[in-house]
């Protein structure tokens, strides 16, 4: 079962949330992009998923947010194939590499009101929806401004703010930190601690280990499409091996605690 990280103690018995099994992908050109993998995803953990360029990662997050059909395999949510739990995607959200491409509003506050709009919430629950997520991502104050004129961690932010509107207790992010200076990654990162404070599960695609890790309560190494290692953080790097492509970030920091931007 999933372990806080720097705990030091047993974390109570948690729900399985995914269960993966034999979960291929192969497309008609004949690349395999995913192949044989098998994972659980554990209620309220932060799963952290390295690989390197081309390891499956973002294939991977497609099939789980059930934006891609998988070619072969089972994806049982809470128990329960997919296609008999169609409220699932209330329950996850997804934000991308670049969070520009998730904007459809012209002001901030427009933009965290679509997704909650799109599932019927009007009137003053929607409003509470949007002021409490605005809120809780430090932009209610920026509300009337354009997406666009925020910077790279406010992007984020907001695109984690849509998410929450939502009332998304699952939450993906794919590569969070990417093109982000100091200031940026510390936005996303202090939003990622009050997400697990809050009890949100989340599965952050990355291989910027160095910023993350310390906040993380398991590791998943992804190479050429499968599952080489997953588990405590610390026990998987020191089984890293150097043809999976990810760096330890151990080298410069001490330990798997001190690996945060945050600190």
């Amino acid at each position: 079962m999933p372990e806080q990280a720097g705990s030091g103690a047993e974390v109570p018995p948690v729900q399985k949330l995914f269960t993966l099994r034999n979960l291929r992908k192969v497309f008609p050109n004949g690349c395999i992009a995913l192949d044989g993998v098998d994972l659980e995803i554990y209620e309220s953990e932060c799963l952290l998923i390295s690989g390197s360029n081309g390891s499956g990662k973002t294939i991977f997050m497609r099939i789980l947010a059930g934006l891609l059909e998988p070619s072969e395999g089972t994806i049982l949510f809470r128990g329960e194939a997919l296609g008999k739990r169609g409220n699932f995607r209330r329950e996850l959200g997804i934000v991308f590499q670049d969070p520009e491409s998730q904007f459809v509003g012209e002001t901030v506050e427009e933009d965290a009101a679509f997704g909650p709009s799109n599932l019927g919430l009007r009137g003053p629950e929607l409003q509470g929806r949007v002021k409490e997520a605005l809120e809780k991502t430090g932009l209610w104050q920026k509300r009337s401004f354009s997406p666009r004129r925020l910077s790279g961690g406010e992007k984020r932010r907001l695109a984690v703010a849509g998410v929450l509107a939502m009332g998304c207790g699952i939450i993906i992010m794919d590569e969070p930190f990417a093109n982000l200076d100091w200031p940026g990654v510390v936005q996303v990162l202090q939003i990622i601690r009050t997400l697990r404070k809050n009890k949100h599960t989340l599965v952050i695609l990355t291989h910027e280990l160095e910023k993350v890790l310390g906040l993380s309560d398991r590791l998943v190494i992804l190479h050429r499409g499968t599952v080489k290692d997953q588990g405590k953080p610390e026990e998987v790097l020191n089984r890293l091996r150097p043809e999976y492509g990810v760096r330890d970030p151990r080298h410069v920091y001490k330990t798997v605690e001190d690996c945060s931007w945050l600190s």
